[in-house]
């Protein structure tokens, strides 16, 4: 009798990928701002895949070399998994590192590059799918690396309803959860862990982890929680580690949200 069990399947999913946007050919200057970024939330990029966006170099006529920038960045244990806006021969490095290549998006590189500011640009900018921004007393901001497209009168479509997930079980370090609305947790959720929500996220319990609402750039979205000890709060990109909260919020009850563009974390009275 054969055995008609499936062996494996293909399913779609969103799987959301830093995206390291280059802006400076100096891999050393790259490799150094990347080691300040990841000390700010190490757990956060710790063995990273990534994307390595190079368009902007190319518009500034800015040689790299892929094979260069890989081996810096597996040395400080990112792990990159795609190129995107390479020109010919970076797309052909990539290629021969195994790395796939986003062809689609070459076209993107123009002249139009010539009619910038002439502000300087730092050297690297880390955005996630939503974009990365740091918000301190020290405060840092990244462009979003996709822009989602408006629709028109006539092609807006009737949006479907998205429900809120409900997590019962205590969430562990290394696990990942994401929800489409608006997560609500009602155990633990373990350092180590990351819990990421398009709305808003509501721990009714210790939030140890990593916790990221908004993560499509919705900036009205908050994180509610009865004990603080996050890793890292974020909302639609603005974050804030461990080490930049406030000590007196610490072990609290507390919300996360954006005021101005600046990340405020309050006690819930």
């Amino acid at each position: 009798m054969s055995n008609t069990s499936s062996v494996l399947e293909f399913k779609s999913s969103t799987f959301f990928t830093p995206i390291l946007i280059l802006f400076n050919n100096d891999i050393a200057a790259i490799e150094q701002s990347l080691q300040e970024k990841i000390s700010l939330a190490p757990d956060f990029f710790k063995n990273s895949p990534l994307i390595i966006d190079v368009r902007e170099l190319n518009k500034s006529d800015l040689d790299i070399s892929i094979d260069e920038v890989t081996d810096m960045l597996r040395k400080i244990g990112l792990f990159p998994i795609g190129v995107r806006g390479g020109n010919e021969r970076q797309n052909k490095q990539a290629q021969k590192l195994s790395i796939p290549v986003d062809t689609g998006r070459d076209n993107e590189i123009s002249h139009a590059a010539h009619g910038k500011n002439s502000q300087k640009e730092p050297a690297v900018q880390v955005s996630e799918a939503p974009s990365i921004k740091r918000d301190d007393d020290h405060q840092e901001t990244a462009t979003v690396a996709s822009k989602t497209p408006e629709l028109s009168e006539h092609s807006a479509i009737q949006a479907t309803p998205v429900r809120s997930m409900l997590i019962t079980q205590p969430v562990r370090s290394g696990q990942r959860i994401y929800a489409h609305g608006d997560l609500v947790v009602m155990s633990q959720v373990s350092a180590g862990a990351e819990i990421m929500a398009e709305g808003n996220i509501h721990v009714y319990n210790t939030l140890r982890g990593r916790a990221l609402a908004g993560v499509q750039g919705n900036t009205s979205a908050r994180i509610f929680c009865l004990d603080l000890q996050a890793e890292l709060v974020s909302i639609a990109g603005d974050y804030k580690t461990s080490e930049h909260i406030a000590k007196q919020m610490y072990k609290k009850p507390a919300q996360v949200y954006l005021q101005d563009h600046t990340l405020i974390i309050k006690e819930i009275a």
